[in-house]
């Protein structure tokens, strides 16, 4: 009985992240679409539901009434896994994620190195989709992903040691609480700039959309999709993203911490400033898609070993130096 109670209550919690999770990826959506309306001077979704609030909603039920294609000349059992894992691993990350002191699913030594894996896994979700669709489009579609997400993993592993060299931890409670006097934006500006971009092209944001670029490849690695299957690449993208703004949060902006450290901000509940702070960078993410257009992908790859990856590890070797200079260095 104790086992099963046991049972229960970590099924619970699951519950308890999961589903905030993906009713929060509906929101966004919402979100996203009308911040692209406010930049084109249009209303964006306003019919369906107040302030088109359940336009997302409406999608969803769309999505799950519509037939199912599956090519006849796929990998059928890849060709459905694929979405469904990567709408896996971008939930499964979330367990980590502290949105105050006690308030996180999983407080493990190595939450860091954990997101880290989790979201370098999301990449093989959108290779097995473009590869079992058999068809030239979705495969090219997957090579792009592929060589696009390594790269900028790499930029991104560089920029997060930075953080780890002023913390002396790999732990995501230890990470934020080290920015009580002053969060990591400060010091370290130009990190927080380049992980911004690395992580728009890690979620295969635009301007770095090139592995479904519909000018070139239709959808890419999505083309031969439809209905539900269709959606969980599209609910796994959208969670990524909002993992990518919380893991800004935490490491630049002082993850559940207030801004000003007084009666009135520190009356306000923990989770809600980190929540704040992710709807903070995801609109940057959505200005940016309004705004910037897609570059070319040897541009891109340009981008990332030329100028984003030297400059990272000189930055490193910049915060080492002053940190041992200056007898900084965190002492565990």
């Amino acid at each position: 009985m104790n086992s099963f109670s046991t049972l229960f209550n970590e099924v619970y919690k699951i519950l308890f992240l999961l589903i905030p999770v993906l009713v929060t990826v509906a929101l966004i959506v919402w979100l996203d679409r009308r911040v692209w309306a406010f930049v084109q001077k249009r209303k964006g979704p306003n019919v369906v539901g107040p302030f088109g609030l359940l336009q997302s909603l409406a999608d969803a039920l769309k999505y799950i009434f519509k037939e199912i294609i599956i090519p006849a000349s796929s990998n059928k059992v890849i060709f459905i896994l694929a979405p469904i894992i990567t709408m896996t691993l971008a939930l499964v990350a979330w367990a980590v994620i502290p949105f105050s002191e006690k308030l996180v699913l999983a407080n493990i030594n190595v939450g860091i190195l954990y997101l880290f894996a989790v979201s370098s896994l999301g990449v093989y979700g959108i290779i097995m989709g473009g590869w079992a669709s058999n068809s030239k489009y979705p495969f090219l579609g997957a090579i792009r992903s592929a060589a696009q997400m390594v790269s900028y993993e790499v930029s991104i592993g560089v920029i997060i040691i930075n953080v780890l060299l002023c913390v002396g931890s790999l732990n995501l409670n230890d990470i934020v609480l080290a920015q009580q006097n002053m969060w990591f934006i400060l010091p370290l500006f130009p990190m927080f700039v380049i992980f911004f971009i690395s992580a728009l092209a890690e979620t295969n944001r635009p301007p770095f959309d090139l592995p479904e670029a519909e000018a070139e490849l239709v959808a890419g690695y999505q083309t031969e999709y439809s209905g539900m299957m269709y959606a969980m690449f599209w609910l796994g993208e959208y969670a990524n993203i909002l993992l990518m703004c919380a893991m800004g949060a935490i490491l630049f902006l002082g993850g559940w911490l207030p801004p000003i450290d007084n009666d009135f901000f520190s009356s306000v509940p923990s989770p809600f400033w980190l929540i704040f702070k992710i709807l903070l960078l995801f609109i940057l993410f959505a200005l940016v898609k309004a705004i910037v257009p897609r570059y070319r992908y040897d541009q891109l790859m340009k981008l990332g070993w030329k100028i984003f990856l030297p400059f990272s590890l000189i930055w490193v070797v910049l915060t080492a130096g002053y940190l041992l200079y200056f007898n900084l260095l965190p002492v565990q």
